[in-house]
């Protein structure tokens, strides 16, 4: 039963009752396994484009900016940088004074040299104790070194966002995540004004860092790059929050008031719903590399957004026809077969229509957002990625999956995991509005039925949390998507800080 209280706490944060009511209710029920038919592969969901194929789409993309299209670049940046750093917390925390040889402590003492944010920890140490980081590690006093790194007193690496930490190493200084994003908007996303529309999505509680550091870096980052940048922040609205629940899924409270907790990633499908672009790249924050290996990163990116461009360029041309009669069932199957092979969109009710609802149907279909995703090869243990899966209209379509959303007891979905050719590198560019430059309504086009429910704690007392349908897996479950191979070269993401070692970062 709810208390006054509580009523004014959903108030506050936009959540309405009957939203509640379907939160707790999902944790009585649960979410169901999406029902698969296959693992996209080269040939049957994932596209292998020619070299001329490549060249083409790069230059369909190059028109479309030099035509004055509208393009912001969308980049997730309010993790924190804390599970970088795991390994060194727990060593600082714990009782050895010295890191087991080949640990990723050792490691990093090894190569304290090579990482971009050597100067500064040599800096610190010598702020904090007197002596500069190499004699700490001469005299073997390796936990302060850490600690310098990752602690509040000293650099606090370890409680920055990711986005804000040194990355790469340049000879006029180091760079972070997001100049790096901010120099790679400048390569690919400049529009025929030379502006680079950049929107970061951010924690409250590091906004403010974020808007300094834009204020320190912006003057001498469009110098070099020659461009202008226009940046915004926004953080995952209050009504994206989620509540949590007891193990016997009565709401979880502390001091009595409901606990809500952020909703994952796919909250942010409403932060991604204001913006006013047609075009929109989508990339993690930490994904990036220093100038040098750019290269591949901006040559497809332009791949996926020319060849996005064509699609749509089909897409509204058909709709077109539809919208005006102007069919008959030669086309009508033309473009069914367009969708069949360059989206993977099958629907085997689609011949037991007459030809008027088969019209509606596929102006229905084409009418919604539109992405196209980079996939890379899986080059280790397979996982999530890109799957066919069967909708809730009964049609089937592209869905990157996550492990969570695949039925383990299911064996023929386990040997489909398991021979899975590609993974999901985040890096897709969508087309957000419709033939009449209107926004899409994303948030209709989500699959609410795709979130899952996670085990966690508050101050020592079991709980259960309530994610929210992934951004670029269930919250853009009802576009129209296409996979395209891109190579390996442009996915080189940071997950602990010695990846920051790797030939690809230094």
């Amino acid at each position: 039963m709810l208390q006054p209280e509580d009523l004014a706490q959903l108030e506050a944060k936009g959540i309405t009752e009957s939203q509640l009511d379907a939160q707790l209710r999902r944790f009585e029920q649960g979410f169901p396994f999406l029902d698969i038919l296959a693992a996209a592969r080269p040939g049957r969901g994932i596209t292998l484009l020619s070299p001329q194929q490549e060249e083409e789409a790069r230059q369909r993309w190059h028109r479309y900016l030099a035509e004055g299209g509208e393009v912001t670049k969308f980049v997730p940046a309010s993790g924190a940088a804390s599970r970088m750093f795991k390994a060194l917390f727990e060593f600082v925390d714990g009782e050895d004074d010295t890191p087991a040889p080949g640990s990723p402590v050792a490691q990093l003492v090894e190569n304290f040299t090579r990482l971009p944010f050597a100067a500064e920890l040599d800096a610190t140490a010598v702020k904090l104790y007197g002596v500069t980081a190499g004699e700490l590690i001469a005299a073997g006093r390796i936990k302060e070194l850490i600690s310098a790194l990752i602690k509040p007193e000293g650099m606090n690496y370890g409680g920055l966002p990711k986005g804000l930490l040194k990355f790469h190493k340049y000879a006029d200084g180091s760079r972070t995540p997001l100049e790096e994003q901010m120099t790679e908007g400048a390569q690919t996303a400049a529009n025929s004004l030379g502006t680079v529309n950049l929107h970061f999505t951010v924690s409250a509680n590091h906004r403010k860092l974020f808007e300094e550091k834009i204020a320190e870096v912006l003057p001498a980052t469009e110098k070099r790059t020659g461009v202008k940048f226009n940046i915004t922040l926004s953080e995952q609205k209050p009504s994206t929050d989620t509540v949590a629940a007891n193990p016997d899924n009565t709401p979880f409270r502390e001091d009595g008031r409901l606990l809500f907790r952020p909703g994952g990633h796919g909250a942010l499908i409403e932060n991604l719903n204001d913006i006013d672009s047609a075009v929109v790249f989508i990339k993690n924050i930490d994904n990036v590399v220093p100038d040098a290996l750019r290269q591949p990163t901006v040559r497809y990116k332009e791949v996926i957004a020319g060849y996005m461009m064509q699609l749509r360029d089909r897409i509204v041309e058909y709709q077109m026809a539809l919208a005006d009669g102007k069919y008959d069932e030669p086309l009508l199957d033309e473009i069914f077969v367009f969708m069949r092979d360059r989206l993977s969109l099958s629907d085997k009710n689609f011949t037991k229509m007459d030809i008027p609802h088969r019209a509606v149907y596929l102006h229905d279909k084409l009418d919604r957002p539109l992405r196209v995703c980079g996939m890379v090869r899986n080059e280790g243990e397979p996982g999530g990625g890109p799957f066919v899966a069967v909708n809730p209209d009964g049609s089937a379509s592209l869905q990157i999956l996550e492990s969570h959303q695949i039925d383990k007891n299911n064996p023929e979905y386990m040997a489909m995991l398991k021979s899975a050719t590609h993974f999901n590198p985040v890096d897709l560019v969508c087309y957000i509005k419709d033939r009449h430059g209107d926004n899409y309504d994303l948030t209709a086009h989500t699959d609410p039925a795709t979130g899952f429910i996670s085990s966690k704690s508050s101050h020592g007392k079991e709980l259960k949390a309530l994610e929210l349908p992934g951004l670029w897996n269930g919250a853009m479950s009802d576009w129209n998507t296409a996979f395209v191979e891109v190579p390996v070269e442009t996915f080189n993401p940071v997950k602990t800080v010695n990846d920051l070692l790797r030939p690809a970062h230094q």
